[in-house]
């Protein structure tokens, strides 16, 4: 039985993929122009896991396919609350910062496209986010996904401090 003939209630949840952005690079030779593209993939199972890809190929589908890949090998863990973050996280890469605000349930996803993609395929249904510096793709997913790789639960911080943190 295939992931596609199972029942949707099963345990297993099925690995969505969302391609943010496709770039071309084109290589000037002796007969002309030569292209590649590139891909930006973000993957989720829209239940805590994520992970970020990208791919690079003379076409675009190849290239798709190898963000795809990439972006399965690096899927991480995502600590969620009630379908929100646990604490206020701001998530840096590059040039770009990204902030992310837990909200109360109805807000929805307030983000632009890339960030927005990294969230909801991560499983955030309320969220705040505020982007600062670059607007690069790129750079916005990528500090996306690091700022969601290094938030900690409440747990977490208690064992750190080694005190018991209210709330």
């Amino acid at each position: 039985m295939t992931a596609m003939d199972a029942p949707a209630n099963t345990e297993e949840h099925v690995i969505e993929e969302e391609v943010v952005k496709i770039y071309r690079c084109a290589t000037v030779v002796k007969g002309g122009r030569r292209f590649s593209f590139s891909a930006l993939v973000v993957v989720g199972d829209r239940n805590g896991n994520v992970g970020v890809g990208y791919g690079k190929a003379v076409e675009v589908p190849a290239s798709v396919e190898k963000g795809k890949k990439i972006a399965t090998s690096a899927i991480v863990p995502i600590k969620l609350i009630n379908g929100t973050l646990p604490h206020r996280i701001i998530g840096r890469f590059g040039a770009s910062k990204v902030v992310m605000v837990p909200a109360s349930p109805g807000t929805g996803v307030i983000a632009g496209a890339s960030v927005r993609a990294v969230l909801e395929l991560a499983g955030v249904r309320d969220v705040l986010t505020k982007s600062y510096g670059s607007n690069s793709p790129k750079n916005l997913v990528r500090a996306t996904f690091n700022g969601l790789k290094g938030m900690l639960s409440c747990d977490e911080i208690e064992q750190l401090r080694g005190v018991r943190v209210a709330g």
